[in-house]
């Protein structure tokens, strides 16, 4: 039986109907459902591909998308190469150069002589290799030189070390390029391959070695000259290491420089490179009285500070790469809300709430970022594997010298891609985009139903 008015009472206290987005909103306990229910996914997916005609934004989706993918792209490719860089500038130093050089400072003896060099460098070079923390220790001989060879001439640096310290020196042993064998090291001298180009010799071939300092005579000190053959030819990747340096056996180089019996200085190498400044006390302690230590990081210290701070100065300025290509999702999410006033105020008044609309067009503009990202991510990645080949085909395009190793030190574009500076990459490239995307979407949560459907 009817009441007044045509409408039936409520059978068994039952509730009125819902609708059926009003049925998804309720668990069964009465309760809202869970955050990023599957009809959200829904409504997002179906904003996401509409054509322009249909409301939708699929045009801005793209360029947004792409911006972000660019943006990762950079991000990562400069990181990698910002890595490269420093791990392989820090592997040759530290491959082909000693950690610590342990040297005499002038001072005069007992018998008034200025003293500049060590004299019990045997048994020196000995205790300082025992020390704990120690890897190597070296006697060595430097010096300055012009070498001739097939009318040609150019300044280069003399190392003067036994075959046993030469063994120690992992870039020499095992360069990028050689062409000899290091066993003959005691029947001639090491040249880098620079010295070799310049000079035009190879592997047989002699060179003459030029030293002021030579022998004293009544007329003044002549030049000392002496021929040494060429026994091994290396390439170790660094154009001041490949153009300027000579290794000669020990003995040959104390007499080529007058240094019978002495040496000018004791190399060091560390178990760990990094720990070098900790271990210059005990070194100049083992070094005896009137020495001084002088460490690869005293040496390289303005190219690491400048390598440290590049590095942050480009994550800065891609950081901000990253944040411009973001607001492309917020430009293209704020078209997505101006076009679907209306839908949401439908959807409103069908029974959703305010954190599922904001959560759909979350959804939306998150999407964007993620896929970009990974796009990003994977093209960036390919960028670092494959430079080499990359580089290569760029350098033909050009018609060759975008690389000069004479101003970069380095024969190659080195790259290393490294966990950490991937993830940084993502995090600020997600951190982003979730950031940018909750200023429209909460926009579009706030809309009231009635005005977004006052015109229709």
């Amino acid at each position: 039986m009817s009441l007044i008015g045509g409408i039936d009472p409520p059978i068994n206290g039952a509730q009125k109907c819902r609708t059926p987005y009003e049925e998804t909103e309720m668990s069964s306990s009465g309760h809202t459902t869970a955050p990023f229910a599957r009809f959200e996914w829904l409504i997002a997916w179906r904003y996401l591909r509409a054509k322009r005609r249909e409301g939708g934004v699929s045009v801005m989706t793209w360029i947004s998308l792409i911006g972000v993918a660019l943006a990762v792209f950079a991000l990562i490719a400069t990181l990698a190469v910002r890595s490269g860089f420093r791990i392989e500038f820090t592997n040759i130093i530290l491959g082909a150069n000693a950690h610590a050089s342990i040297n005499v400072a002038p001072h005069r003896n007992e018998a008034g002589q200025v003293v500049r060099v060590f004299s019990n460098y045997a048994d020196l070079a000995e205790r300082i290799a025992a020390a704990p923390g120690v890897k190597r220790a070296a006697a060595v001989v430097r010096g300055q030189v012009m070498v001739s060879a097939n009318g040609r001439n150019t300044g280069v640096q003399v190392f003067g070390e036994s075959y046993k310290d030469l063994l120690g020196i992992p870039l020499i042993v095992e360069p990028e390029v050689k062409i000899g064998k290091l066993k003959n090291f005691h029947n001639g001298v090491a040249i880098g391959s620079g010295v070799a180009r310049t000079l035009g010799v190879t592997l047989g071939d002699t060179i003459t070695l030029i030293s002021p300092d030579g022998i004293k005579t009544a007329f003044g000190t002549s030049p000392r000259i002496s021929t040494f053959e060429v026994v091994y030819v290396f390439q170790v990747g660094r154009y001041d290491i490949d153009n300027t340096r000579i290794y000669m056996p020990l003995a040959d180089a104390q007499s080529f420089f007058n240094r019978d019996g002495v040496v000018d200085e004791i190399e060091v190498q560390l178990d760990d490179p990094d720990a070098v400044e900790d271990m210059v006390d005990m070194l100049t302690f083992l070094g005896g009285p009137n020495t001084w230590v002088w460490t690869w990081k005293n040496a390289n210290g303005g190219f690491l500070q400048a390598l440290k701070m590049e590095d942050n100065i480009m994550f800065i300025i891609l950081s901000i790469l990253v944040l411009i290509a973001s607001m492309n999702i917020i430009s293209g999410l704020i078209m997505l809300v101006k076009n679907k006033t209306r839908d949401v105020g439908i959807l409103r008044t069908m029974g959703l709430t305010e954190g599922s609309i904001l959560r759909v067009f979350f959804i939306c503009g998150a999407s964007v970022g993620v896929v970009g990202t990974l796009v990003g991510v994977i093209f960036g990645c390919l960028f670092a594997i494959y430079i080499d080949p990359i580089f290569t085909l760029i350098n033909n395009i050009a018609g060759g010298g975008v690389w000069d190793p004479a101003t970069r030190l380095l024969s190659h574009l080195p790259a290393k891609l490294q966990l950490a500076d991937v993830l940084s990459a993502v995090s600020l490239s997600l951190g982003l985009s979730f950031i940018v995307t909750i200023f429209p979407a909460r926009r579009a949560a706030r809309l009231n139903p009635v005005e977004a459907l006052r015109d229709e």
